[in-house]
């Protein structure tokens, strides 16, 4: 089983959850990383942090984890924070800062960062990542990127990622089946070569070179919390991808469908799992 490198590249936040007196650490790139290292990947972490007790909290839980984040940016003032509350345990969130410090501050990617993050399998991030100006430079490194697209996405936001990614997820639990087999394919005639559609408990479909394939979601006996259910999912599967002794995308069709299928259930597995956790992986304390 080959070592999986996945650099996680944008948002961190804590997510408070009102109705416990509790934060959590999360983002969906944060969440990733964990999630990845849990399915025994090699991840990192490269975003922005505020200077805040809430910047402390979550770069203290990465030491923990010991899970990479040098590279990452510190800036002055609010890090990431969102407000959530639990309803016959789904999460619902009331609202966030919009990301704190992230939202004001680029990236501004070095020499050093391109080398560094060069040495990685893949890029993975999202819509929540102010990072959409950064995609073209991050592309000339090679790395494959892989992107969350979430519930929103127009043909503006299509025309500023698609051309520069090789995996797309797209959150299809509010479409018809018609749409959303409509939406997956609008994305891979962009040029992305693989694109998840999740449909939350009716499972998810991977649209690979023309054919759409689909795995059931796993039941969740004690769902505590849906927080990181997604990312959970989609993190496990491009762990699972990359362990794999084969290319990313290898050149048997009948191959790759397999791995796909296996990687797809890995993912659907393990985002059972999560939803017994509390908040998006635990590491819960009280509010700051």
């Amino acid at each position: 089983m080959k070592e999986a490198k996945i650099i996680a590249i944008g948002d961190n936040v804590v997510d408070k959850y009102l109705s416990r007196g509790k934060m959590y650490p999360g983002g969906q790139c944060l969440n990733t990383c964990v999630y990845s290292q849990m399915n025994g990947g090699t991840p990192a972490y490269l975003g922005k942090f505020g200077d805040d007790a809430v910047a402390k909290y979550n770069c203290m839980i990465l030491d923990k984890l010991g899970i990479d984040y040098s590279h990452s940016r510190h800036f002055h003032g609010e890090n990431g924070a969102a407000q959530v509350t639990l309803r016959d345990g789904d999460r619902v969130f009331l609202g966030s800062n919009r990301g704190g410090v992230a939202r004001n501050h680029r990236f501004s990617f070095t020499e050093t960062d391109m080398d560094y993050i060069s040495g990685f399998d893949i890029i993975y991030s999202n819509t929540n990542s102010y990072i959409l100006d950064d995609l073209p430079l991050l592309h000339t490194t090679g790395v494959p990127i892989a992107f969350d697209l979430s519930t929103d996405w127009d043909s503006e936001l299509l025309h500023r990622v698609c051309p520069y990614i090789r995996i797309a997820l797209l959150s299809c639990a509010h479409l018809r089946d018609v749409d959303r087999e409509q939406e997956m394919q609008r994305v891979a005639d962009y040029g992305v070569t693989l694109v998840i559609g999740t449909v939350g408990e009716a499972g998810s479909y991977a649209l690979y070179e023309g054919e759409m394939i689909f795995v059931k979601a796993c039941h969740a006996d004690d769902i505590m919390d849906t927080m990181g259910a997604g990312d959970s999912y989609f993190s496990t599967l491009l762990t699972t991808l990359l362990q794999d002794d084969a290319p990313l995308f290898e050149a048997n069709h009948a191959k790759m469908r397999l791995r796909l299928l296996h990687a797809m259930s890995r993912g659907a597995e393990f985002a059972a799992k999560v939803c017994a956790m509390e908040g998006a992986f635990g590491y819960g304390t009280e509010i700051i």
